[in-house]
């Protein structure tokens, strides 16, 4: 374990759970702190059950502080994490996410406004490296729960010191923003516009596949802890319709073929599942058939 000096007075606290980031964690905390003030950040990796040099790439960053697990999984980190904390308000940030200084400053002030207990950024998809067809997938996901997902799916979510009393200690969750986005009203979380975060999401055709079942699963312990998933353009948590999916292609918002792959993926989901778990979900044979839908 590697501790360096706490800040004093910070404007916020940072919390980064790493799980074998060594490629890129370096890069983005210097991005994170560049153009912020000495101590204006208090930043804390937490790099679990690594196999590489994640937490060795971390440490040499300065202002940064480490700890170093071998407990793996990513709520550990974040309850490890947040008992080092100096302050409010906090983010939690996946270590793949990229997030500057500025975006952080815009969550900080959107937290000191009234009745806001939790917000996050708005993502940025960077899709290098992505086939055509789950560029067309990713295209018409971002239509159909861009306006609805809020603190999903965005790779950072942003706490007040109430905020944090309703959902730490964080329970051994699959989705830990699945489960504070749905720790929330709609009135009490927010979608700070002017504030970006830039996410990677699944480039390939297998990877994007693989998705689905550990969000049911997640979306199942939601339930579980009392809590609802993501919300959704049907109104129904963790669901979409096919009529909303009409509609982008009747609104232009999305081509035909747009559509026509993303219900290819989603058809080859249901496959998968009914292999995975001995079932797969009920499609209706209406226009409110619900089809669960991967996140990030």
């Amino acid at each position: 374990m590697v501790i360096l000096s706490r800040v004093t007075e910070p404007a916020v606290s940072i919390v980064i759970p790493a799980h074998n980031e060594e490629a890129v964690i370096a890069g983005n905390l210097r991005r994170l702190l560049d153009g912020s003030e000495p101590g204006e950040f208090d930043v804390i990796v937490v790099a679990n059950a690594c196999t590489d040099g994640t937490a060795a790439a971390a440490g040499t960053v300065p202002g940064v502080r480490v700890l170093d697990t071998e407990v793996p999984g990513k709520p550990n980190a974040l309850r490890m994490g947040d008992a080092e904390c100096a302050t409010f308000p906090r983010v939690y940030l996946d270590a793949d996410v990229r997030l500057d200084a500025a975006s952080i400053r815009e969550l900080v002030a959107t937290c000191a406004q009234p009745g806001v207990l939790a917000c996050a950024p708005v993502p940025d998809l960077d899709l290098t490296g992505a086939g055509p067809v789950i560029r067309r997938v990713h295209k018409v996901h971002n239509a159909l729960i861009g306006p609805h997902r809020a603190l999903a799916g965005v790779g950072v979510y942003v706490l007040t010191e109430a905020g944090h009393e309703r959902v730490f200690p964080m329970p051994d969750v699959i989705s830990d923003d699945g489960l504070v986005h749905a720790s929330f009203a709609p009135h009490e979380r927010v979608v700070v516009r002017t504030a970006h975060s830039v996410v990677r999401p699944a480039a390939t055709d297998p990877s994007y596949q693989n998705r689905p079942v550990p969000v049911r699963r997640g979306n199942k312990q939601h339930d579980e802890h009392g809590r609802t998933g993501p919300a959704s353009p049907s109104g129904k948590e963790g669901t979409i319709t096919l009529g909303a999916l009409g509609r982008l292609v009747r609104d232009r918002r999305v081509s035909v073929v747009d559509s026509g792959c993303y219900l290819s993926v989603l058809v080859l989901d249901r496959a998968l599942t009914r292999l995975r778990n001995g079932r797969g979900d009920v499609w209706a044979s209406d226009s409110t058939t619900r089809v669960t839908l991967p996140g990030k």
